[in-house]
């Protein structure tokens, strides 16, 4: 249900060291779900002091996860338990919920899925994806060409679902592009749903150091850039998740 304002309320969970990209991730989901700035309320596990309890989630009427940027679903911070709650106890109160990239990642650990670390099958830029079967017949994704382009940036990567879990995506370097879990309002997709080309610029940019070895040479790293496209079909798929499942 919407908030007593007529308004949806959304959390966002986010691991962010870098100030700017941090607030950026906020603007991003603010604009793909089309949803004003006091709309969208912002927890950063790498900068509380405290660790609230599961409670947090109570009073929204949907929850989203973001990317992380020096951090990996693979590894265990001191507030990944936390994290991984939080997502069961989305799960188990049906909370909608949809997690970008590391939130894909982050859903699938959280479930029982596998996450693992795999730079050899890195992917940065703009590339295409298709529909599985599943995937032309889900309720979000079923209005999608066959094949579409998406948004990236990872190097860790879902290789088995959890329990339930449906894979609707994929494309020809690697399964679990995005996935569903059946019976549950719970989608994650491993390319940024929240990016357009403008904004994957930005934090290709600001991430270079990070990816230095999947981005090389100064000649490779303009390839990547100049491969950025507009992604028409994802511009609106975060905005069609809170329409579908979130009364307003």
């Amino acid at each position: 249900m919407a908030s007593e304002t007529g308004k949806i309320s959304v959390l966002l969970l986010q691991a962010r060291n870098t100030v700017d990209i941090e607030a950026q991730e906020q603007e991003c989901f603010q604009e793909r779900c089309r949803l004003d700035a006091d709309q969208i309320t912002s927890v950063n596990l790498a900068r509380l002091d405290t660790l609230p309890d599961d409670s947090i989630l109570d009073g929204f009427d949907a929850f989203f996860i973001g990317g992380a940027g020096e951090y990996s679903a693979t590894k265990d911070y001191p507030w990944m338990p936390f994290a991984l709650d939080l997502v069961r106890r989305a799960h188990d109160l049906s909370l909608p919920t949809f997690g970008s990239c590391w939130g894909h990642q982050l859903i699938a650990r959280g479930l029982g899925g596998r996450v693992e670390h795999d730079p050899d099958k890195a992917e940065l830029g703009c590339h295409h994806v298709y529909l599985t079967v599943a995937g032309q017949v889900d309720e979000l994704f079923r209005n999608f060409p066959l094949s579409f382009l998406v948004n990236m940036g990872h190097h860790d990567r879902v290789t088995k679902l959890p329990k339930n879990g449906l894979e609707l995506v994929n494309n020809q370097s690697q399964p679990n592009e995005a996935f569903r879990i059946i019976g549950k309002p719970m989608y994650g997709t491993q390319f940024h749903s929240e990016l357009d080309h403008r904004r994957e610029e930005e934090r290709l940019h600001k991430y270079r150091s990070y990816y230095e070895n999947e981005m090389g040479s100064d000649d490779v790293f303009q390839k990547i850039i100049d491969s950025l496209r507009e992604t028409t079909e994802v511009d609106h798929l975060m905005y069609d998740f809170l329409c579908r499942f979130v009364s307003k």
